[in-house]
């Protein structure tokens, strides 16, 4: 599925092409996501933790990674998700990891990333794809409205602890009548 993206950039033309992840990658798409995490308020990174999801991700029959690959580099990634959506009545895709390393950036690579995402998203009968997007993230947000993404009325909530797994909740959260003020 290599999908060749080529634009003229500033000061050099790349020809990035976008195919799917491999264990090989792994540690160039961590260093690609300890990019994307220092400019997101709600995660830290951790490389173990970040390496597991790799394999999870690389290893799940519903699920892809994908990587822009300029001369044997790994410069951008891009995960999809299927899940299954009560609105669309079948399949949708949750979009994460989208990020392009800094100097890679502006050269169509994010867009080829997600071009090649929806025609995955396509394959598997996904009606939507959907992503978070870090509200502090300006460029981010404004390269996803460049490229057709729309704004919903709904926020992200996000629960970390789950009562009867051995996690235990933080003093407050989640126990009933506490005053549960932080959203986390």
């Amino acid at each position: 599925m290599p999908m060749e993206c080529t634009r003229q950039g500033l000061a050099a033309t790349t020809s990035a092409r976008v195919r799917h992840g491999r264990p090989a990658d792994i540690d160039a798409l961590l260093d690609l996501l300890r990019t994307l995490f220092a400019i997101e308020e709600d995660f830290v990174f951790d490389r173990a933790k970040a390496r597991q999801g790799l394999e999870l991700l690389l290893d799940a029959a519903t699920a892809t990674v994908l990587v822009a690959e300029d001369d044997g580099r790994v410069v951008g990634m891009c995960t999809g998700q299927v899940v299954i959506s009560t609105a669309e009545g079948g399949p949708a895709v949750l979009v994460e990891d989208v990020v392009v390393q800094p100097a890679w950036r502006g050269r169509g690579i994010g867009r080829a990333l997600l071009d090649a995402l929806a025609a995955w998203s396509g394959r598997q009968g996904a009606r939507r794809m959907q992503l978070l997007a870090d509200r502090g993230n300006g460029d981010g947000l404004a390269f996803y409205h460049r490229t057709g993404w729309q704004c919903t009325q709904l926020i992200c909530l996000r629960k970390k602890h789950f009562p009867g797994t051995g996690h235990s909740s933080p003093p407050g959260q989640g126990q009933p009548g506490a005053d549960n003020t932080e959203g986390s």
